[in-house]
């Protein structure tokens, strides 16, 4: 996007072209974020590990100060926060045209990768063999989802307070059915007056652990400790680069709203996942619920299993878990083509859904970075985080519960009282095969420290077998 380019980078005078200070070359750049692009499976805690490896540890152009202060600001911020500090990283090395490549080839394989398998799922969902490679993947999913529950709460859930914030937000999504935005606001404001009051029960420790043994000073590493000039806050260039990502953002919406009208599918999934795009905190298993029960209950884009066969590819492939968003906007253009052939009017929703999701988060980035030393020690922020992890917890045990509800049985009826709603299982319909893989993956995970990936393969094959032995 080489005029966007030239447009953030115009807006502050001061920043020179290459070549850089540091010496990096903006080719070199390329291809260690390819690599970094390539290796990024296992979630954000594997993704952020891989960066830390390539780019402080082997390459050296990072140093860990600079790395985990980066990742900190990440996390206070809606979206992916690994694909986030790999925008940061690239754009502190290279100015906007790095962070704009950064940022983009961290989403490119996993958006062909799960392009490629929700052709085969549209066109192939109901031969044997998909049928039970899928099988197999929901119910590993299912104990991947479990195992997620205990590692963010066990660094989230550091004492009552927070304890009684998990607990109070999944009694709100999973019996009062209260929207996932409500709740996370309603715990940051919980959070940020906390914070202020200074309170020791907000404070949490920062970021996921980036690894082990000798730390490279900033001032050891190619950048340096210097703030690099384009670096620097500059009031211009951030209102400037801000009007440019909103336009991006905004424009094909309303292009949308006014030529095909607010019922189209395409503006339906346009508006839910922009929405998406500034209230997924906390990672995507958080947000994911919200969206399953929306998506299968509200628009009838999925049917409740088909969920679980989403964040089945989004898990095998690489790039951050929410592009898991991408198959369900994909599956509800397919089913509601409009005049389009399904499969054309797929293919554009998967690219829609992916441009409102993930290009938020280059704004994020390219606004707020200058400043993030301005947010770096303040309490009342790092309070209103605390809150948001803690909450966080709940809405993910509430996405475990609703997943094993439609894994491991065939039916499940709802029962309702006012606004207090209660989903059931009917226990005749308990699918035993499920709960056989859902167990065997748990052991895998959590006795045997079985990795994600192997995991996953393992069921999605223990399925297709099960599936061809019963036909």
């Amino acid at each position: 996007m080489p005029e966007m380019t030239d447009i953030a980078d115009k807006a502050a005078p001061d920043m020179a072209r290459p070549p850089y200070s540091h010496g990096i070359p903006f080719s070199e750049g390329v291809r260690v974020w390819l690599r970094v692009a390539a290796l990024s499976f296992g979630g954000p805690a594997g993704q952020i590990a891989v960066m830390h490896r390539i780019l402080v540890d082997e390459k050296r152009w990072i140093g860990e100060h600079r790395f985990l202060h980066a990742l900190n600001y990440c996390m206070l911020l809606p979206g992916p926060e690994a694909q986030q500090l790999a925008v940061y990283i690239g754009w502190l090395l290279h100015r906007t045209a790095g962070g704009l490549v950064a940022g983009m080839l961290f989403v490119l394989p996993g958006f062909l990768a799960i392009l490629g398998l929700s052709y085969i799922y549209a066109a192939f969902g109901n031969v044997t063999v998909v049928e039970g490679l899928f099988f197999g993947l929901k119910a590993a999913v299912l104990a991947v989802v479990i195992q997620a529950v205990f590692r963010i709460g066990g660094r989230a859930l550091k004492n009552r307070l927070t304890i009684g914030i998990a607990a109070a937000a999944f009694i709100a999504i999973f019996f009062f059915r209260v929207p996932f935005p409500l709740i996370i606001l309603a715990a940051g404001i919980i959070g940020y007056v906390g914070g202020r009051s200074g309170s020791p029960l907000f404070r949490v420790g920062g970021g996921h652990k980036a690894g082990t043994g000798p730390i490279l000073k900033d001032e050891d590493s190619v950048l340096g400790e210097e703030t690099p000039i384009h670096a620097r806050p500059n009031l211009a260039w951030s209102l400037r680069v801000s009007a440019v990502f909103l336009a991006l953002w905004l424009a094909p919406l309303a292009m949308l709203l006014v030529f095909l009208g607010v019922d189209n599918v395409f503006t339906q999934i346009g508006m839910f996942f922009s929405k998406m795009a500034v209230v997924t905190f906390g990672g995507a298993y958080a947000v994911l619920a919200y969206v399953a029960q929306e998506a299968v209950e509200h628009y009838g884009w999925l049917r409740p299993g088909e969920m679980l066969d989403g964040l089945g590819m989004a898990e095998t492939t690489p790039g951050p878990l929410i592009m898991v968003v991408q198959f369900v906007g994909f599956m509800g253009a397919y089913r509601d083509p409009g005049s389009l052939n399904p499969m054309t009017a797929a293919t554009l929703a998967a690219i829609l859904t992916i441009w409102v999701t993930f290009l938020p988060c280059f704004l994020w980035i390219f606004l707020g970075a200058p400043f993030i030393e301005r947010l770096r020690n303040n309490v009342a922020l790092t309070g209103a985080m605390s809150a948001i992890t803690a909450a966080v917890v709940g809405v993910i045990l509430n996405l475990a519960v609703w997943f094993g509800l439609h894994t491991l049985f065939s039916e499940v009826v709802s029962w309702n009282l006012g606004s207090f709603s209660l989903d059931v299982p009917v226990l005749s319909s308990l699918v035993l095969p499920s709960l056989v893989l859902t167990v065997a993956a748990g052991v895998a995970i959590f006795r045997f420290r079985a990795s994600v990936i192997a995991t996953l393969l393992a069921c999605a094959v223990a399925g297709m077998i099960w599936t061809l032995m019963m036909s």
